[in-house]
């Protein structure tokens, strides 16, 4: 009989093996073959299997960390699903399409860019959700953008850069409470340290916004496309003033802390009251939307392709993508493979500069790693605590720096549930907006030279504490 294998933490040539298997077979698939990223990440899967069964894990422990990583994204799952609902629903009430209207109506395209920044920025610090705020506003926006005639990876960065400035910097973010609690400073205390980075980086943002705006403003032939747009709308739709109270009730509810689903929900169901009112839907048209999303046939080709979206199933992609990112990501938390390479890197790190651009590196890494940006803020906050500690830095440092990366860039991998959802709720890839996104790969860079410049770098006090646990519950 066989002697029992002991076991170990792999070895790091190992763990990079997973890494890289991972980065080599998601290459081949979107650049060379240009095919999804599903079986590729199903490949990285197996390969982080194998590399856990050779440094001594049971097929069990294996097992037990994909499925530990599907339960870290069931609450992303949901959302997932949730907001399709709304999306298929809002449009067949007339709740999109009014949106659409107003705006299109109101906003000059030399403004358009700043105005959408500036929109979802307010939409995501009310309601402490760049998910919802994408979801809701951001939809509308990137209709009215492609009525203006911007160009949709453009639309979408000026989106994401404000939907996760509110993300970041909201007391009622979950991410924004959780990177705090992961490295034993308070709420508010964070959230003031992260105003000098974060101030710098939405500045420059804005600035970029109303630049690019100057060179895509005051088209009379996008004014005439606006015009066709409005008449395939106005064809279409009843449209009235009332059917915008739907996103101004999850508004409403997000400020006061119900939690995003429940919201969600609250918003659909709203939507679809006045559908029946405004559109005379029935309730089999409800149902087909909240399914199959809505099919938009103007005969106006703009609208068409504006309004032709939504709906449970439009999401499956989606979830069936993070649910496979997800047991990748659990088998590297699972068999330290993760934690083996940020132990090499801490050895490295032993100046400020070089301790916090570590901090931010690795918190990139996590979410092309492990795919969800929770499980990025928790290990990178539990890893790097003591390190801070160490060397004399307060842990306000450590979770902002946490927050300048983990929570923004995650939403730049398209393999990330973060890049997926944004991918398929705003009709644009990931790639395509990355570049555009500004405010998200502006952040850890700032992050970094204010580590480097030592600005406000703050030292530790005597009467701070850093826990040696940290709570990795979720709080939302």
């Amino acid at each position: 009989m066989a002697a029992k294998r002991e076991k170990r933490d792999p070895y790091l040539w190992e763990a990079l093996i997973s890494i890289l298997a991972l980065i080599v077979f998601i290459s081949l698939a979107i650049v060379r073959y240009e095919t999804d990223a599903h079986v590729p990440i199903l490949l990285g899967v197996l390969t982080a299997g194998l590399i856990g069964l050779k440094a001594g894990f049971t097929w069990k422990e294996i097992e037990t960390g994909m499925l530990d990583g599907i339960t870290n994204a069931l609450q992303a799952i949901v959302i997932l699903v949730v907001i399709g609902i709304l999306i298929g629903v809002w449009i067949l009430s007339g709740v999109v399409p009014t949106m659409l209207y107003y705006g299109l109506k109101i906003l000059h395209p030399a403004i358009f860019l700043p105005a959408t920044l500036i929109i979802c920025s307010i939409t995501s610090l009310a309601t402490g959700t760049s998910w919802g705020t994408a979801g809701t506003i951001g939809i509308a926006l990137i209709g009215i953008g492609e009525g203006l005639g911007f160009p949709l990876p453009l639309v979408a960065g000026a989106v994401l850069s404000g939907a996760y400035f509110g993300d970041k910097m909201s007391p009622l973010s979950d991410t924004t409470n959780m990177a705090p609690a992961m490295v034993g400073t308070d709420l508010y205390t964070h959230i003031k340290h992260m105003t000098y980075t974060t101030g710098v980086s939405y500045g420059i943002t804005l600035i970029i916004e109303i630049v690019i705006g100057f060179f895509y403003g005051g088209g009379e032939a996008n004014l005439e496309k606006v015009n066709h747009i409005l008449a395939g709308i106005d064809a279409q739709f009843s449209i009235n003033p009332l059917l915008l109270i739907p996103p101004a009730i999850i508004i409403v509810l997000a400020f006061r802390k119900i939690p995003a689903i429940p919201g969600i929900v609250i918003g659909i169901l709203a939507a679809g009251v006045l559908g029946v009112i405004f559109q005379r839907n029935t309730f089999g048209d409800l149902l087909s939307a909240a399914y199959g999303g809505y099919a938009s046939n103007s005969g106006v080709a703009a609208v068409d392709n504006l309004l032709t979206k939504g709906g449970l199933n439009s999401m499956m992609y989606t979830v069936s993508l993070v649910i496979c990112a997800m047991m990748y990501g659990g088998i590297m938390e699972k068999t330290n493979q993760v934690r083996v390479v940020v132990n090499v890197i801490l050895k490295k790190a032993q100046s400020t500069g070089s301790l916090i651009t570590a901090t931010v590196l690795t918190a990139i890494g996590a979410n092309l790693i492990l795919c969800e940006q929770y499980m990025s803020i928790v290990m990178t906050g539990k890893m790097y605590a003591q390190a801070y500690k160490d060397q004399g830095l307060h842990p306000k440092n450590l979770s902002r720096a946490v927050e300048d990366s983990a929570t923004v860039t995650a939403n730049l991998v398209p393999w990330n549930s973060g890049g997926a959802y944004m991918a398929a709720t705003l009709g644009v890839p990931t790639i395509a907006y990355l570049p555009f996104n500004f405010f998200c790969w502006l952040s850890p860079i700032v992050s970094m030279a204010y580590g480097w410049l030592n600005i406000t770098i703050d030292p530790l006090e005597e009467e701070d504490e850093i826990p040696g646990e940290a709570v990795e519950e979720n709080p939302a």
